[in-house]
């Protein structure tokens, strides 16, 4: 069985900075792509950002020059650095993960539970 693991939400003023952090494990064979989604509420999920498994990534128009999207793949995590944080930045951020199951070889993606950010003074 796979799960991912967020951690690193939480309330935080405008200008402030948070890091996600999100951990696959299990049964795992190789993880490809990983990405963080995020929904606001009233409106639809939405890419943050996402990054291949060499390391090339994509960000969302309203996050690019202020979120970095990493990943340390000897741990099996990625990661968010969210800076300069605006109050449209609040959402419930939800890690995701293109893997490749151990037992059944089988490629799914995986979600974690979602971690609440808040931006607000």
């Amino acid at each position: 069985q796979v799960q991912l693991v967020e951690s690193g939400g939480g309330l935080v003023q405008p200008g402030g900075s948070l890091r996600l952090s999100c951990a696959a494990s299990g049964s795992i064979f190789s993880i490809n792509d990983m990405g963080w989604y995020r929904r606001a509420p009233g409106k639809q999920r939405e890419l943050v950002a996402g990054i291949t498994s060499g390391g090339i990534t994509n960000y969302a128009d309203s996050v690019k020059g202020r979120f970095t999207i990493s990943r340390d793949n000897a741990k099996k995590t990625v990661y968010l650095q969210m800076n300069s944080l605006k109050p449209e930045d609040t959402a419930v951020y939800y890690c995701n993960a293109d893997i490749r199951s151990r037992l059944t070889m089988t490629r799914l993606a995986y979600w974690g539970q979602g971690t609440q950010v808040t931006v607000s003074s």
